[in-house]
């Protein structure tokens, strides 16, 4: 299996134990007769102070799992004109929380309204009858209907690695006239799946580093990660990472995922995401030099995409926002937005 593919591979995942206040899953004799309510079980991630937790319910009757934060009050600096909010979509086997354990804290601090989505079947979000959470259309919709209805204006859209690609098929419905997907003041790419998916990433690794790929493998498709702390710390993390960090993360990520995130195959068949943005929307491509799972060229070829300089983090892994050096990623960010024109495309 390739080695950033298998993060949102067709395999099964573990089923999670749910909480005695659910209802149990519905057969598929019974779902024929009578519409249950979709299942949600708990990621027991506790949430710091200030933070806030609640449901956004879709149109399809599933709910997406919400941790927000809002600016101190009074705000930190007065005289600031109010900041755009920002939207964070994490990536395989991870949910809301990779974003509210560090970056929420950091940027509702600097007087950004944060909010943090679980996608479909992750997290504390319903789980869909389906073999997987859903598309790159059911997510980037999904969004869509979170920013429309509770997001008053136009937002920052922040994705790493599979939500990465999320965001990128986001930014290609601006470009139409799609009338359910709302502007956006920019956007934040974050260790991203490239345009073109993960197949060019699969065959250098495959060429070039053979070892490597055979270890993000087993990490990513046969989910040895979830076993073994000394594999989750080096496809994820730092090696600096403090190992009783890194088996708190991992249990949050065992917890997170109830199904992947696409059915690869199709997910393959429909990339690259189509052309993307004519210069109105500002657009950050940031990558990890300690990358286990994204290498430079794709990091590159995601800048390419955009006609935008990348810019590569030093001394940091792939999960930016939780590693030991979490803060070099943030301030490279807070720094843009600092300069960003107030303008949404």
């Amino acid at each position: 299996m390739p080695p950033m593919a298998t993060s949102a591979s067709v395999l099964t995942l573990p089923r999670l134990s749910i909480s005695p206040t659910m209802p149990a899953r519905a057969s598929p004799t019974t779902t024929m007769t009578r519409r249950t309510r979709p299942l949600r079980a708990a990621c027991t991630y506790t949430l710091q102070e200030g933070q806030s937790r609640r449901s956004h319910r879709l149109p399809c009757g599933l709910d997406l799992e919400v941790i927000a934060q809002q600016p101190p009050s009074p705000p930190p600096t007065p005289g600031r004109s109010e900041r755009p909010p920002l939207v964070f979509v994490h990536g395989s086997f991870h949910a809301a929380w990779c974003w509210a354990e560090r970056w929420l804290p950091f940027f509702s601090h600097a007087g950004f309204p944060c909010f943090a989505l679980s996608l479909r079947a992750q997290g504390e979000s319903s789980i869909p009858s389906d073999t997987v959470a859903g598309t790159l259309e059911t997510h980037t919709g999904d969004i869509a209907d979170f920013i429309r209805k509770e997001v008053p204006v136009p937002p920052i859209l922040i994705g790493h690695s599979f939500g990465g690609l999320i965001v990128q098929q986001y930014i290609s419905c601006l470009q139409g006239s799609e009338p359910f997907h709302p502007k956006l003041s920019g956007a934040v790419l974050v260790c991203s799946v490239p345009p073109s998916g993960n197949s060019g990433l699969v065959w250098r690794y495959l060429l070039t580093k053979p070892i490597a790929a055979i270890k993000v493998t087993l990490s990513l498709a046969a989910k040895a990660y979830a076993n073994s702390l000394p594999l989750c710390k080096e496809t994820f993390f730092s090696s600096q990472m403090d190992d009783e960090l890194v088996l708190r993360y991992q249990n949050l990520m065992k917890e997170s995922s109830k199904l992947p995130l696409f059915d690869l195959r199709k997910l393959n068949a429909s990339l690259p995401v189509p052309s993307a943005t004519d210069g109105t929307l500002e657009i950050l491509v940031m990558g990890a030099s300690n990358d286990f799972i994204v290498d430079a060229e794709g990091l590159s070829e995601t800048a390419r995409f955009y006609n935008v300089q990348p810019v590569c983090v030093k001394g940091v892994a792939h999960d930016m926002m939780l590693d030991c050096s979490w803060e070099k990623g943030a301030a490279i960010i807070l720094s843009w937005l600092d300069k960003l024109a107030p303008r949404s495309a």
